[in-house]
């Protein structure tokens, strides 16, 4: 079954030789990301102005763009190369970088972001790099890589249903990535498998009032070292995530039941009400009687 060009009839008439818009772009971001193991953050497509360049700056999730048409470059601190159509391109958490369109024939691209605690293990078997964070035409089948972000994009929503759709979606996607990489199962960073561990402890913990020397004493390293490895393969440190997987949780009970605040807050880990409540605003900037009200 070929590729069904989910771009508007305006922009695929362009491809005919009709009336094509300069630039555009279509993108849709999550609400909530329901899911913990992986969870879509944004999906959509572009056809950049000329010169059009995003950073250099540093994203919080995984982000896989393909490029449909045109070229352009991209950037990070350890390399940079011109990529064009058919060559596809990820960004990685944390990873300071930036990507520009051509001035002449500037590209088209489609993307979807993503995190969760089986991102990272699933790109380490892909032959994405942070040393090469690029894989060429002719690889991968074109077709395969846009026809996935294509269903990715068709099933996206806010609801829980949609979340588990887009997140199927997302795991055929990259299927397809690991089906063509070289190397599979690559030696593990020890600080990987630590922080991998601790992920662990969290999901499983988080309820209680466990602390980050809680979580390094279950990895079976310093808090110092836990720090260190989350930095480096999260772009957070430990408390940080803590507390957002928290909040996350609170969120899902906030929307999903009708336990007071209070109730909510002891039942992902915070004792102290007043500390949860401000906790919540940090993160989501507003009170969390507030963030179920426009939830209901």
């Amino acid at each position: 079954m070929g590729t069904r060009d989910f771009r508007p009839q305006s922009t695929r008439e362009g491809r005919a030789g009709k009336s094509m818009p300069n630039s555009y772009k279509h993108s849709y971001k999550t609400g909530e990301n329901f899911l913990n193991s992986l969870s879509v953050y944004n999906v959509g497509y572009q056809k950049c102005e000329p010169e059009y360049q995003w950073g250099p700056g540093v994203r919080d999730h995984y982000c896989i763009h393909h490029i449909l048409s045109g070229s352009g470059y991209y950037s990070t601190g350890k390399s940079s190369c011109r990529l064009s159509a058919g060559d596809t391109f990820i960004l990685y958490p944390g990873v300071e970088l930036q990507y520009q369109a051509d001035s002449e024939e500037p590209w088209e691209y489609t993307w979807a972001g993503f995190m969760g605690s089986d991102a990272a293990s699933i790109i380490r078997n892909t032959d994405f790099s942070k040393d090469r964070p690029y894989i060429l035409k002719g690889k991968i089948p074109g077709d395969r890589i846009q026809d996935g972000l294509e269903r990715i994009y068709l099933v996206k929503g806010n609801t829980y249903e949609a979340s588990v759709a887009m997140t199927g979606a997302l795991y055929s996607l990259l299927s397809v990535f690991m089906h063509y990489a070289d190397r599979k199962e690559p030696e593990k960073d020890i600080r990987l498998t630590y922080v991998e561990k601790a992920e662990s402890y969290i999901g499983t913990n988080y309820s209680y009032p466990i602390t980050v020397e809680d979580v390094a004493a279950y990895a079976g390293i310093s808090r110092s070292h836990l720090f260190r490895s989350f930095q480096d393969h999260m772009g957070k440190s430990p408390k940080e995530y803590l507390t957002e997987y928290r909040i996350k949780q609170a969120c899902r009970l906030l929307k999903e039941t009708d336990l007071s605040v209070s109730a909510i807050a002891y039942s992902v880990g915070f004792e102290n009400n007043l500390y949860f409540s401000k906790a919540f605003k940090k993160q989501k900037g507003l009170s969390p009687s507030d963030y179920r009200l426009i939830h209901l």
